[in-house]
């Protein structure tokens, strides 16, 4: 059963919200008391099984090990999936930094593949005005950011002709306007207070704001891609940090004649210092950024890449290294895409036959490579090809 919004949250030892992720005395996330709080189900092998037998493509890796970890009727996309229906994608990102690290890549890199395997349309939408309200940010630098982070998200390989990216200060009006105050009505202060833990000190901005995220869930805020389409379902790729605006939304919809959108939810990409939460950008150290060379990159794994190996070679080889500390292995499971190899690393590194220096080199020529791979496409992004993806058009590829 779905918990009601705001039900249990203030009690709990761990805060997990879209603006702060805390663990009790600084511990890691317990996602499966998460999942518990938040009323959402876990992604067993069955529905990734699935998934594999009905777009006849292997899992991502964020599937098949475990990051994309928890949904809210998953298995009510893959039903309509198999009946022939059509679905959506939405996902997002809120532009308060220069660059994006690799944890904000995860959501972009999964949807990407979830397009492709399902062939369907997609929404990304770029927070500016969020940004410009939570951050010590001006208008017109959260717009920049947001032009920017978008050169971004658009190297990662999205088709053009299915995809369409758009900025709140410059797409919020009219129909998603509309459907932005049907939504504020259904939520009374109390019950945003219960979600959002909103205090006396916080400006009213941020208490408008959570209706501008909730409604790209429905397809009529979008009438020059969906129109007369109103019960299109729509699925959410992203971080569960996100699953109280969610859990909001999926509460209202019903009430003003939509269908629940549904989520399928990641854990966080730990911050190099050790899984206390996830990577921050106002830590520089704590991230690989798309934007580092590779000496940086080398430097910030040799140097800040918490290792669960042991103080000594000799006591390494005896007792083997922690793997549920250890950073750079943790950080192969997210993009050593060979499943045999990482298995290999598992066994050998978990035993103390392998070193962490190995597991370090390791580590930095694949994320270098990442990186590199990354830079080379964002290279190629235009300002012409921000404006196509960002063009309030039909797409003339949507299902196909």
């Amino acid at each position: 059963m779905e918990k009601r919004e705001g039900e249990g949250e203030g009690e709990e030892e761990q805060v997990v919200n879209p603006w702060t992720v805390s663990a009790k005395g600084g511990g890691k996330i317990d996602y499966d008391k998460l999942i518990d709080q938040f009323g959402c189900q876990r992604i067993d092998q069955s529905l990734v099984d699935r998934i594999h037998r009905l777009t006849s493509r292997a899992p991502h890796v964020f599937l098949r090990r475990g990051v994309f970890f928890a949904h809210r009727d998953l298995n009510e996309i893959l039903d309509a999936h198999e009946r022939g229906e059509k679905f959506y994608l939405y996902t997002g990102r809120g532009p308060s930094s220069e660059a994006l690290h690799l944890g904000h890549l995860i959501p972009f890199m999964f949807t990407k593949y979830l397009q492709e395997a399902f062939k369907v349309p997609l929404v990304i939408q770029l927070t500016d005005d969020e940004k410009c309200m939570w951050k010590d940010l001006t208008v017109e630098e959260s717009q920049r950011l947001a032009r920017e982070n978008a050169k971004d998200i658009i190297a990662c390989g999205f088709d053009v002709t299915r995809t369409f990216i758009f900025s709140d200060f410059d797409y919020v009006g009219g129909a998603f306007y509309k459907n932005m105050v049907k939504v504020g009505k259904c939520v009374t202060y109390n019950k945003a207070v219960g979600i959002f833990g909103f205090t006396g000190e916080d400006h009213i901005g941020k208490i408008s704001f959570p209706p501008v995220q909730a409604v790209p869930s429905f397809p009529s805020s979008f009438p020059h891609l969906f129109g007369g389409q109103d019960n299109l379902r729509c699925l959410i790729p992203c971080a569960i940090d996100q699953d109280p605006y969610f859990r909001m939304t999926r509460d209202v919809a019903p009430r003003i004649g939509y269908q629940k959108p549904a989520l399928i939810e990641s854990s966080f990409f730990p911050a190099m210092q050790g899984e206390t939460g996830k990577m921050s950008a106002s830590d520089p150290n704590s991230a690989i950024y798309v934007t580092d060379s590779a000496k940086e990159i080398k430097n910030k794994i040799n140097r800040y890449a918490f290792s669960g190996g042991q103080d000594s070679i000799e006591k390494h080889r005896e007792l083997g290294a922690n793997l549920e500390v250890d950073i750079p292995f943790k950080y192969l499971s997210f993009f050593l895409d060979d499943d045999d190899k990482l298995e290999e690393i598992r066994k050998e590194y978990g035993a103390g036959r392998m070193l962490t220096g190995e597991v370090k080199q390791l580590l930095i020529q694949v994320l270098t490579e990442l990186v590199e791979r990354h830079r080379r496409a964002r290279a190629a992004v235009t300002d012409e090809m921000v404006d196509a993806f960002m063009a309030v058009r039909p797409l003339p590829n949507m299902f196909n």
